[in-house]
């Protein structure tokens, strides 16, 4: 097999292909979306996908620029076949609250694996994984655990790689802004810690350029890059400013909550867990510069994301 930097000079003059696991996701549709806009390098987009429903999520790709492929997971030579000729793979592994049929270990762990292997296989010059702010092999929360033992694997997989690790993403189609909307036409808002939660939410617009630009060899090659939007401020906040007026709070105290739904877990099986209530209750403290200046992005500022989240046209 070719050392990864072999293909880097023709790589970066021509253009890359990037094939997109995930694509159906919030994140991949705009990675998807993203090369019809001002890039500096031209990207090709093979969007991976599991299934027809999956497929039918997928924003159109132009003749010529792309294409959308289905793969199995259970069945490798399936991510091996999209990847032929290849010259990157952006990895979207994500779940948050499990259920019977998805575990963290799964989603995150086992779906890596599987990625690296083929990308191995098919000699690309790139892995870039989507990880998340708070991964680590040692955690006591399973979803930050399993997040940090897929990073582990990627940086000891002998690829060239980068790790991205996101906040709380904003923008079109994603559950962050889904749930700001829910918050922002209540009468009386319940929001964990009192809405306390530090976060410095990132456009989803940002993260897809980020995404891309990462998969050029040459940059931020074997790093682990934590990005983050232009603003850190607390979650009460954020509903407040993307509501455009002053809410009244219920706050929802987390110990008492962490409890019962350890109790849930523990009777009724997989659904939203303690872990997942420490993901959405742990701060975010993020450089958000360095990120932006490794990936050379520019970032939106927070009130054009939040327009973009109250317009339905961008949905």
């Amino acid at each position: 097999m070719a050392h990864p930097g072999a293909r880097e000079v023709q790589v970066v003059a021509d253009e890359i292909l990037v094939v997109v696991t995930g694509a159906n996701s919030a994140v991949g549709r705009a990675v998807v979306k993203a090369p019809g806009r001002e890039m500096p390098v031209k990207y090709r987009i093979v969007a991976a996908v599991r299934s027809e429903r999956a497929a039918a999520a997928v924003p159109p790709i132009p003749e010529g620029r792309g294409r959308i492929v289905r793969v199995d997971y259970d069945a490798p030579e399936t991510l091996r076949d999209a990847l032929l000729g290849a010259s990157a793979i952006l990895h979207l592994p994500g779940l948050l609250v499990e259920r019977p049929n998805a575990s963290y270990e799964d989603a995150h762990i086992r779906t890596t694996e599987v990625a690296i292997d083929a990308a191995r296989r098919a000699d690309v010059a790139k892995f870039v994984l989507m990880s998340a702010v708070g991964a680590d092999p040692a955690s006591g929360n399973r979803y930050f655990r399993t997040k940090g033992k897929a990073e582990e694997l990627v940086a000891n997989s002998g690829l060239s790689y980068t790790i991205l690790r996101p906040p709380l993403i904003l923008g079109p189609g994603t559950e962050g802004s889904a749930a700001l909307r829910r918050s922002g036409r209540g009468v009386l808002v319940p929001l964990l810690r009192g809405g306390r939660v530090l976060h410095q939410p990132l456009d989803v617009d940002d993260l897809a350029a980020a995404a891309l630009r990462a998969t050029r060899p040459e940059l931020a090659r074997n790093r682990c890059v934590e990005l983050a939007g232009p603003e850190r401020l607390s979650y009460r906040a954020l509903v407040e400013r993307g509501a455009e007026r002053r809410l009244p709070v219920l706050p929802i105290p987390v110990a008492p909550l962490r409890g019962l739904l350890a109790l849930r877990q523990r009777f009724l099986g997989p659904g939203f867990s303690p872990d997942a209530l420490e993901v959405l209750t742990t701060d975010t403290r993020v450089d958000a510069g360095a990120a932006a200046t490794a990936l050379g992005i520019e970032l939106t500022p927070l009130d054009t994301t939040l327009a973009k989240t109250r317009s339905p046209q961008h949905e």
